[in-house]
């Protein structure tokens, strides 16, 4: 069982690079309303979370990566496993939140959908490198 690193780290590129675009182009006006974010962040704040964002989308691609590396599925199955893994696992989850801390239906569209498309993301490059 070996796990392609390079996919790994790539793929978080991608997940990351998603949330970019995601926050930074497309929804960045709305997302900021809606989460309460008037000011952006600045220094070593931004920093700090940009980091710890990047981190974490490790920690997700790197557990697909094991995840492939021990099924070895098809190119197909990987697709359906990294889209399913945002859309059947972390979007309840951010929902479960997101019900609970009152937050509007906007933002858990904006958030939910960027976990599908960067999951879809990841698993692209698995594909792409598989």
């Amino acid at each position: 069982m070996n796990i392609d690193w390079l996919a790994v780290v790539l793929g978080t590129v991608a997940f990351f690079i998603v949330g970019a675009i995601w926050y930074g182009l497309l929804f960045r006006r709305t997302w900021t309303g809606e989460a309460g974010l008037a000011d952006p962040l600045k220094g070593g704040a931004q920093a700090r979370i940009m980091g710890l964002t990047l981190l974490c989308e490790f920690i997700i691609v790197l557990t697909l990566g094991h995840l492939f590396a021990f099924l070895q599925p098809s190119d197909h199955v990987k697709m359906m496993i990294s889209a399913g893994f945002g859309l059947a696992i972390m979007t309840p989850a951010i929902g479960i939140n997101y019900l609970h801390q009152r937050r509007s239906l906007k933002l858990f569209l904006i958030d939910a959908s960027h976990f599908i498309v960067g999951m879809a993301a990841a698993g692209m490059v698995f594909v792409l490198l598989g």
